[in-house]
C-alpha cells in the first residue's frame, strides 16, 4: 500500500466517517479517486488534509467531506445522467463517474476546464464530459438530467438548472447573499412545475458567477444588505479594548474566571512576543489577586525544573551550566519576555516565608527523554544506589537513541531493534512502589524523580507510536501533559491552582475543532471534560507583524513576516474590528448575537516553531468553531517576533540564570 493510499483510507474514516458519512457507494467512490492527482505538484502532501487547497484561476479543490456530503446528497444511481457546476480541478467529477455512468461537467475558467479534461482522460475517467463555458446555462443539449450538482454559491437556484431537472431529479447547490450566510439546498422536481427544498446546512463556497448567478467575483459580497450590524461591528460592542498590555484593566477577566481552579492560557504561535506578555501580565494579576500557585508550560519537565529551582531561590550558581532549553527550539522558552516573568517571579517569592505558598513553575511535555533519565539516575544514586545500577541498565536500552528518538521510532517500526517500554516501566513502577520510602528521604526530589521517569515511560510509547498514527502520539503527548498538571495539583495540594502556558491547539477544546474528526484530543478538552467551569479557557490571535519561527525542524531562528489572514479565517473577522486590542468574552458574551455569529465553523491559524507562509493554508490553518473551543479570546492585530536570548546575552547579563545556552 502506497502512502497516498493509506492516507486515503485514513480520510475515508476520520473525515467522512467519523463525521456520521455512511453512504458506501460515496465511501467507495471517495476511496477510488486519487486525489493527489487534482491537486498542484507542490502542494500534493496536503492532498488528504481536511480542508479545501488552491488550485489554478484562484480557485479551491473542495475539502473532502464537503464533495462527499454533496454527493451523498444526490442519491445516485449506477444510470443518473449527472450535471456538475463548477468542474475545478475534476476531482469531484472523478468520484461522480465512480458511481454514475454519464457525467458532464461545465467550468467556466478556461484553463481549469482543459486541465480538468485531461486529467481526466489520463485517469481513464471516458464517461465524463468537459465543456468550458457558463455552469449558470445548464448544458440543455444533454437535458434533463436526474441530478446536477453546483459547486458554488449563488444568489439563489438558478431556474435554468431546475428547468434542466428531470421529474425526480435532485439538484445541491450552496446558496446565500453573502460568503457568510451560504446555505447547502438540496431541491427536487417533483413535477412539471413543482420543486421541494430543503436546507442542509451552512457552507462556504466561492460565488458562482454567470447569467444566473453574481456578475462578478465582487458582486456577493457588495450585494449584502445593510439592514442589520456586521459581525466585526457586533464584536466591537462586544468586547473590551485597550491601548497597550502594561496599561489594560484586568478587573472584569479576573471576575469572569471566578473560582476558577484552572486558567489555560493560549497563544497562536511559538514566536510573537504580545502572547508571552500578555500571559505574564495575566498571570501576575492570578497570582496576586487570587492565590494560583502552579505555573504549567509547554515544556520539558527537567528545563522547567531549573526555572523552578531558580524562583525559589536554590543555589542558582550551581545550576547556570546545566544550559536548560538549548535543545531547538531554544526561543520558545529562552526569549525576554520569559526571562522577565521568571525575574518578577522570583522577587515575588522572595517576599514569601512559606516555600508551600511559593509559586513554581512546572513543564508539562515530554521531548527531553535523555536529561529526563538522567535526574531519575541521580535521584536513586543519592537514596538507594543498587536500584541506581539496575535503573541505568534498564534506561541503556534507551540510550542509543538519546540524541533523536525518532529514529528510534522507526527501528522499532522496522523490527530492526527490540522495543524499551518494559524497561523504561519498571524503573516507574519501582519508584512508585516505594514512594513512601523515597518521600521520606527526600520528598520534593523525589516528586521531580517520579515525573521525570513518568516522561520517560509516556516519551518512549509517544515516539514508538508516531509512525503508526499522527493522532496516536498527539494524544499520548496531550495525555502526558494531563497527567503531569494532575499530579502537580495533588503534589501542590487541594486548595493549589494553576495556569497553563500552552499553544491555543493545546489548551483549546479539540472537540470544537476539525481535530476530533481524526480522533484527537488535547489538554484543553481533557481539563475542561475533568474540571467544567472550573476551568476557564483563553484563546489568543493575530492578523500580521512578524515572528520568530523556523522554516524546518531543527532549523535556525528566522524572523519572518505574518502573512495578513485568510480571508474566510476568524482571524480575518477580527482584523476587520475597527479596534487594534481587544479582549472578548464567550463564555458569557456581552452580547448573545456576537457568539451565535461566531459559532459557525471558520479557518484558524496555528503557527507553531515551524512556519511556511508560502503553503500557510495548508500548513497552518484548521477549521474550528471558536465560542466552543474558547471561553475568552484576545485580539492583537500585529504582533512582532519574540526576542531570543543568545549566548552574547548570558555573558552580558550575569542573572539571566536559568537561561543558560
Amino acid at each position: 500500500m502506497s502512502n497516498f493510499e493509506a492516507l486515503r483510507e485514513q480520510m475515508i474514516e476520520r473525515q467522512l466517517v467519523a463525521r456520521g458519512l455512511h453512504d458506501q457507494a460515496v465511501l467507495t467512490a471517495l476511496s477510488a479517486v486519487p486525489r493527489e492527482k487534482f491537486i498542484p505538484t507542490e502542494l500534493v502532501e496536503f492532498a488528504y488534509r481536511d480542508s479545501p487547497l488552491p488550485i489554478e484561476a484562484s480557485q479551491t479543490i473542495s475539502q473532502p467531506y464537503i464533495v462527499a456530503l454533496m454527493t451523498a446528497a444526490l442519491k445516485l444511481k449506477e444510470n443518473d445522467r449527472v450535471l456538475e457546476v463548477g468542474t475545478g480541478s475534476g476531482y469531484a467529477a472523478a468520484v461522480l463517474a465512480e458511481i454514475s455512468n454519464d457525467v458532464y461537467t461545465i467550468e467556466r475558467h478556461k484553463i481549469l476546464a482543459d486541465t480538468a479534461r485531461e486529467r481526466l482522460r489520463d485517469l481513464g475517467y471516458t464517461n465524463v464530459q468537459v465543456l468550458h463555458g457558463d455552469g449558470t446555462l445548464g448544458w440543455p443539449e444533454h437535458a434533463p438530467f436526474d441530478a446536477i450538482v453546483v459547486a458554488a454559491g449563488g444568489p439563489e437556484v438558478p431556474q435554468t438548472l431546475k428547468k434542466q431537472l428531470a421529474i425526480g431529479g435532485r439538484l445541491v447547490i450552496p446558496v446565500g447573499t453573502s460568503l457568510d450566510s451560504q446555505k447547502l439546498m438540496y431541491v427536487q422536481r417533483i413535477s412539471e412545475d413543482e420543486y421541494e427544498e430543503s436546507n442542509l446546512g451552512s457552507v462556504r463556497f466561492v460565488p458562482l458567477i454567470g447569467a444566473a448567478g453574481w456578475e462578478d467575483e465582487k458582486a456577493q459580497i457588495s450585494a449584502v444588505p445593510k439592514t442589520e450590524e456586521t459581525l466585526p461591528e457586533l464584536i466591537y460592542k462586544s468586547s473590551e479594548h485597550f491601548a497597550t498590555i502594561e496599561d489594560v484593566n484586568l478587573d472584569n477577566l479576573m471576575e469572569r474566571i471566578g473560582d476558577s481552579r484552572i486558567v489555560l492560557l493560549g497563544e497562536a504561535s511559538h514566536g510573537s512576543a504580545e502572547f508571552y506578555d500578555m500571559r505574564a501580565r495575566i498571570t501576575k494579576e492570578l497570582i496576586e489577586k487570587k492565590g494560583f500557585t502552579i505555573i504549567a508550560a509547554e515544556a520539558d519537565w527537567p528545563d522547567a525544573a531549573h526555572i523552578n529551582s531558580y524562583v525559589h531561590g536554590k543555589e542558582p550558581d550551581a545550576l547556570l551550566q546545566r544550559q536548560p532549553f538549548s535543545r531547538f527550539p531554544t526561543w520558545m522558552w529562552a526569549n525576554h519576555s520569559v526571562l522577565n516573568f521568571t525575574h518578577w517571579l522570583k522577587a515575588h517569592n522572595d517576599k514569601i516565608g512559606s516555600s508551600h505558598e511559593k509559586v513554581g513553575f512546572y513543564g508539562l511535555d515530554l521531548y527531553s527523554v535523555y536529561s529526563s533519565m538522567e535526574v531519575v539516575l541521580q535521584f536513586l544514586e543519592k537514596v538507594d544506589p543498587k536500584t541506581a545500577e539496575v535503573a541505568r541498565i534498564r534506561y541503556g536500552c534507551l540510550m542509543p537513541w538519546a540524541d533523536d528518538l525518532s529514529l528510534y521510532s522507526r527501528a522499532v517500526i522496522t523490527r530492526q531493534y527490540r522495543e524499551c517500554e518494559r524497561e523504561v516501566l519498571i524503573i516507574l513502577q519501582n519508584l512508585l512502589q516505594k514512594r513512601i520510602e523515597y518521600s521520606l528521604q527526600d520528598g520534593e526530589n523525589f516528586f521531580n524523580a517520579e515525573q521525570n521517569a513518568k516522561l520517560v515511560a509516556n516519551a518512549e510509547r509517544y515516539y514508538r507510536t508516531m509512525y503508526y498514527a499522527k493522532s496516536n502520539s498527539w494524544n499520548q503527548r496531550d495525555q502526558h501533559m494531563f497527567e503531569i498538571l494532575q499530579d502537580v495539583l495533588q503534589f501542590r495540594g487541594p486548595e493549589s491552582k494553576a495556569v497553563i502556558w500552552a499553544h491555543n491547539s493545546h489548551i483549546g477544546d479539540a472537540s470544537a475543532t476539525q481535530m476530533s474528526a481524526s480522533g484527537e484530543i488535547n489538554i484543553g478538552q481533557l481539563i475542561r471534560q475533568k474540571y467544567g467551569d472550573k476551568a476557564y479557557n483563553i484563546g489568543f490571535g493575530t492578523d500580521h507583524g512578524t515572528v520568530s519561527a523556523a522554516s524546518e525542524w531543527g532549523g535556525p531562528l528566522e524572523i519572518k513576516k505574518v502573512q495578513p489572514s485568510h480571508i474566510d479565517s476568524y482571524e480575518r473577522v477580527f482584523h476587520e474590528v475597527k479596534s487594534d486590542n481587544f479582549l472578548l468574552p464567550l463564555r458569557k458574551p456581552f452580547l448573545e448575537l456576537t457568539r451565535k455569529k461566531l459559532l459557525q465553523e471558520r479557518l484558524e491559524r496555528a503557527i507553531g516553531v515551524i512556519y511556511r507562509p508560502e503553503t500557510e493554508l495548508q500548513s497552518h490553518y484548521f477549521y474550528a468553531s471558536l465560542p466552543n473551543q474558547f471561553d475568552e479570546y484576545i485580539w492583537f492585530d500585529e504582533t512582532h517576533a519574540v526576542e531570543a536570548l543568545t549566548k552574547e546575552t548570558i555573558k552580558g547579563v550575569p542573572d539571566t540564570f536559568p537561561f543558560g545556552l
